[in-house]
């Protein structure tokens, strides 16, 4: 028998569900975690099978140790995962965090992490209560850096960053006193 994260919520788009992750997910994230598409990520062509299963691992156990975490979202119409999102905040994390990643291809261009990112944003302020997120991305990251602006992040050049190797930016979300909430 496999345990599941039973008190987790479940959110809606128009066209996703953000749900927990599950076991399952893993036959989508893995190719992607060992792509070049997530070099950005910590993934890699350089990246293995196990490397694949400790990133599921990392997404899933975060939830049992914050109480919060981010969710894998999936297309309402076919239960198809495609992709991560939501709130994150490792213990070396300077602050909260809302995070992406499109998993497949097929998924980029149509919209979906804007429209589940919206939703987790709301979701943090709403829900959580947080007062303030922001998106570390890397520097080279363009798709991401646009979605940031489509948000209507800003870039934050006085937040403190996660150490790390890669050059890392801050993206700041709109509070909800500012409209972040839509």
């Amino acid at each position: 028998m496999i345990p599941h994260l039973t008190d987790t919520p479940v959110l809606e788009t128009e066209r996703l569900r953000l749900r927990a992750p599950k076991s399952s997910d893993f036959e989508v994230l893995a190719p992607f975690v060992m792509s070049d598409r997530a070099r950005f990520v910590g993934g890699g062509a350089d990246k293995d099978i196990g490397h694949a299963w400790r990133v599921l691992a990392i997404i899933t156990g975060h939830w049992h140790l914050r109480g919060f975490g981010t969710f894998v979202a999936e297309v309402k119409e076919t239960g198809t995962p495609i992709g991560s999102v939501g709130p994150w905040y490792p213990g070396d994390w300077p602050e909260h965090e809302l995070g992406w990643t499109i998993w497949t291809p097929e998924a980029e261009g149509k919209g979906y992490a804007h429209e589940a990112v919206t939703r987790a944003r709301a979701h943090a302020y709403d829900d959580l209560g947080w007062r303030t997120a922001v998106s570390y991305i890397d520097a080279r990251n363009d798709r991401s850096l646009a979605l940031a602006r489509r948000l209507g992040c800003t870039h934050d050049t006085g937040a403190a960053l996660p150490d790390r190797d890669e050059p890392l930016q801050a993206w700041r979300h709109p509070a909800p006193s500012q409209g972040g909430l839509q």
